[in-house]
C-alpha cells in the first residue's frame, strides 16, 4: 500500500475546522502531521505558530493546505513550495492576480503540485452542467448568489478590509462554477458595488458578464437573512435551459423536476488533490479571481448604511 500523504494545515479558522479537518480525517490517502496557526492547534498533532516554525521543526511534511485569509497566503505558499511541499490553496488563492502568479511561478520553479481549490466546482452537478453546455450556444443567463454574512462569516472583520473581497468571498464560488461550465471565456462588461459605510469591500454587487454574444446578469448580496439562494441559469439557442441550484448540489434541465444530491465538495477536492500529487500535476486556474479583479477595476460604487456583521 502507498504511504499516506503527510499533510499540514496552516490557518485553523472556521473553514479549516468545518471542512478541511473532516475531509482529511475521512480520507486514508492523508495523514495530518502538523498545524500552524495563531488561533490554536489540533489535538494529537504538533502545532506551530507559523509556516516558518513548521519548516524549522524538521517534521516531514509532503503537502500543506493553506486556509488563512487571502492576504498572507502568497508568502506562506512560497515558503512551503520552497521547502518542498505541495500546496492546496483555499479560495481565493491570493488577494491579487500578481500574487497568484508569483505562487504559480514558485510552484513551477520548485516542481511542486499546486491546487487552487475552487471548491464549488466539485459540487455534485457541475460536471453534468458542463457537459450540457459543451457544444451549445449560450444566449443568456443569470447568476444569483445571496446569503447571510451573519450566518456564514460571523465576526470576520477581515472580509471588510482591503483584500477581503466582501460579498465576493461567497460570490466567487458562483463565478468559479460559471467559468467552469461556460463553453466560452467569461468577461466583465459592467459592475456596481454597494459598500457599507466604514467598510472597504462591497456587501452587494451587480455585474453584467459576457460569454460570446450572451449576457449573464449577476446578483450578489450578503444581506439575505431568509435563506440562501445559490443559482445559475443558462439559456441556449436550441431552446435548452439549465438551472443549477443549491450551489451546484441540485440541477434541472429543460424544466425537468429538480434533482439533488448531498454536498461533498471538500471530500471531492481532497480526492482531486491526491490524484494531482500522484500524477505530479497542478490545477491552478485564475479565471474566477480575474473576474473579481476586473469588476473591481470598472465598478461604480455607492455607499450604503453601516452594517454590523
Amino acid at each position: 500500500m502507498p504511504q499516506p500523504i503527510r499533510i499540514a494545515i496552516v490557518g485553523l479558522g472556521k473553514i479549516a475546522r468545518d471542512q478541511h479537518l473532516p475531509a482529511i480525517a475521512a480520507n486514508p490517502a492523508y495523514k495530518l502531521v502538523a498545524t500552524a496557526s495563531t488561533s490554536g492547534g489540533q489535538a494529537g498533532v504538533p502545532g506551530f505558530a507559523s509556516i516558518d516554525e513548521l519548516v524549522a521543526s524538521g517534521i516531514n511534511v509532503d503537502a500543506v493546505s493553506i486556509c488563512t485569509p487571502p492576504g498572507p497566503r502568497p508568502a506562506i505558499a512560497i515558503t512551503a513550495l520552497s521547502a518542498g511541499m505541495d500546496v492546496f490553496l483555499e479560495k481565493p488563492p491570493a488577494a491579487t492576480l500578481s500574487e497568484f502568479e508569483a505562487i504559480r511561478t514558485a510552484a513551477a520553479a520548485n516542481r511542486r503540485v499546486l491546487l487552487a481549490s475552487w471548491h464549488a466546482r466539485f459540487a455534485p452537478f457541475v460536471d453534468e452542467a458542463r457537459r450540457w453546455a459543451a457544444g451549445r450556444t449560450i444566449t443568456s443567463g443569470r447568476m444569483s448568489w445571496r446569503e447571510s454574512v451573519r450566518k456564514w462569516h460571523p465576526g470576520q472583520d477581515w472580509l471588510w478590509q482591503p483584500g477581503g473581497n466582501g460579498v465576493f468571498d461567497p460570490g466567487i464560488n458562483g463565478l468559479s462554477i460559471l467559468t467552469a461550465v461556460s463553453p466560452l471565456p467569461v468577461a466583465v462588461r459592467k459592475a456596481a458595488f454597494d459598500v457599507p459605510d466604514g467598510a472597504q469591500t462591497p456587501i452587494a454587487a451587480t455585474l453584467t458578464l459576457v460569454a460570446g454574444a450572451a449576457e449573464i446578469a449577476v446578483d450578489l448580496d450578503f444581506r439575505a437573512e431568509g435563506g440562501e439562494t445559490w443559482e445559475i441559469e443558462l439559456h441556449a439557442s436550441d431552446g435548452g435551459r439549465l438551472l443549477l441550484a443549491q450551489g451546484g448540489a441540485a440541477i434541472s434541465i429543460d424544466g425537468e423536476t429538480q434533482r439533488s444530491e448531498p454536498e461533498r465538495e471538500y471530500p471531492n477536492l481532497y480526492e482531486h488533490f491526491a490524484q494531482l500529487i500522484a500524477r505530479r500535476d497542478s490545477d491552478a486556474d485564475a479565471s474566477p479571481l480575474m473576474l473579481v479583479a476586473d469588476a473591481s477595476l470598472i465598478a461604480s460604487r455607492s455607499t450604503v448604511e453601516a452594517f454590523r456583521w
